[in-house]
Order: structure tokens, then sequence, then C-alpha cells
């Protein structure tokens, strides 16, 4: 566990010691505040125009929903963002040990590949919640001027959390095979749009296949968490995937560490 603890800490020190990590983080924050704000700014139109007729009709007004017509489309963004972003985020991982010749000394250390592997994941997917601290910091603003139920919040953060650590399990997979970073990034990002898209192919095949290729669309499984649903089915997909990527990725590093 300690050894663990170790790479995971040198990994994240490697994230916020680069510039690269705070552009990244900064640009996520201002691309999910633009989607927030045209999503509130919609909402609030609607409802002011909406109170406008009723007043020039008479008629009762209309209830809008904030958790259906604001916060459940914009966690659909999230995730489609997350989609893009994450590929930046694992390309580092392995692949720059392999670049920079420091991956001889790591195998040197008395670490065990099951430390270095779930350092590296954990490191990320650390990165990948402190990315989505500031779009708390939108939700918060809803609770603190409105009322929405708190429950498809915590929902909807627990599936980014998940189809992130999904991606990153990929990622890490990826990275381990190269060491350019733009071919990991290239390579993290088409596997995860691949895992995206799959369930696409379904309306164009028979129903054994059109059923499985559903459920291994990973956006198919992230439904019912935007709409504050947490199901057991979706998080042991999720977890299954993650650690078949965490397993990918412990055989790849065993196998170049033999031939090293």
């Amino acid at each position: 566990m300690k050894k663990t603890l170790a790479v995971y800490q040198k990994e994240l020190k490697h994230f916020f010691y680069s510039p690269i990590a705070y552009i990244v983080i900064a640009a996520f924050a201002i691309i999910t505040g633009v989607f927030f704000y045209l999503y509130l700014s919609s909402f609030v139109e609607a409802a002011f125009m909406d109170m406008i007729r009723s007043q020039q009709f008479r008629t009762p007004p209309q209830k809008f929903n904030i958790n259906l017509q604001l916060i459940r489309p914009y966690f659909w963004n999230l995730a489609l963002i997350s989609l893009f972003v994450l590929p930046l985020v694992t390309m580092r991982l392995y692949s720059e040990e392999k670049r920079s010749g420091t991956v001889e000394l790591l195998y040197t250390t008395p670490l065990t590949t099951t430390n270095i592997v779930l350092g590296k994941f954990f490191a990320g997917l650390t990165f990948y919640v402190v990315m989505l601290l500031p779009t708390m910091f939108y939700q918060a603003l809803l609770f603190i001027y409105g009322n929405p139920e708190f429950w498809p919040v915590f929902s909807g953060y627990l599936g980014l959390i998940l189809l992130g650590s999904a991606f990153i399990g990929g990622g890490l997979f990826i990275s381990s095979l190269t060491e350019n970073q733009i071919i990991a990034a290239i390579g993290g990002f088409g596997l995860a749009l691949l895992l995206w898209v799959i369930g696409w192919a379904a309306n164009f095949s028979g129903p054994g296949l059109a059923a499985v290729l559903n459920y291994l669309s990973v956006i198919n499984h992230f439904e019912d968490f935007a709409q504050g649903v947490i199901d057991s089915q979706h998080v042991i997909f999720y977890l299954l995937l993650t650690t078949f990527g965490i397993y990918l990725t412990y055989r790849s590093v065993e196998s170049i560490k033999w031939r090293a």
C-alpha cells in the first residue's frame, strides 16, 4: 500500500508541477462554465417568458423542472467534454516514462507492477476529480438561488467519476503501448470514442448482437445516472470495464518489464 501511495504521490506531483495540467483544468472549467451559462440562460429565459405569458392571458404558469431541463443536459455535456479531455490526462501516465528513459529506473525499484499501475491510475482519477470541482461550484449556485433536487446531482457526479475511471483505465493501457504522447492521446480518444458510439451500431444489427452492443456502450449506462437513478448494474459495468483496462495495462507493463 505504501509503495502504491508513493507512485500515486509522484504522479500527482508530475501533474501539478506541469503548466499543462493547469491549462487543461482551466480549459475544462471555462468550457463547462460556458455550457452551464448557456443552459442557465435558456432556462431563465423560458421561465421569464412563461411568466409574462401567464400574466397576459391570465393562465396558470407552467412548472419548470430545473433537474430535468438544466442539470440533466448539463451532465450529458460534461460526459461529452470528458471524452475529449481525458485522453490528454492519460497520454503521459506511462508513455512519458518510456520517452524519458526513467522506465528502466522504475523497474529497478522495489515496486511491483501492481504498485506502478494502480498508483498511476488513481493519480489520473484524482486529477479528473479535481477537474470536476469547478463544475460543482456551478451546481452550488443553483442550490443557493434555486431549489434543485440533491440526489440527481449526486448520481450525476457519481456517473461521471465512474465513466471517467473507465476512460482512464483504457487510456492508461494505450499509454503503456507507446512512448509517443500524441499517439497515446489519439489512441486513448479512439478507444473512448469506440466505447461511446458502439451502441449506435445496435440499430443496424440483429437482436442478439444489438443487446451486446448496447450493453458495451458506456453512454447507455450513463443515462440513468444523469436522470438521478443509481443502478447497481451500471456501477458494476463501469467497475468491470475499469478493472479490465487496469488488467490490460498490467499485462502490457509486465511484458515490457520482462523484455527489458
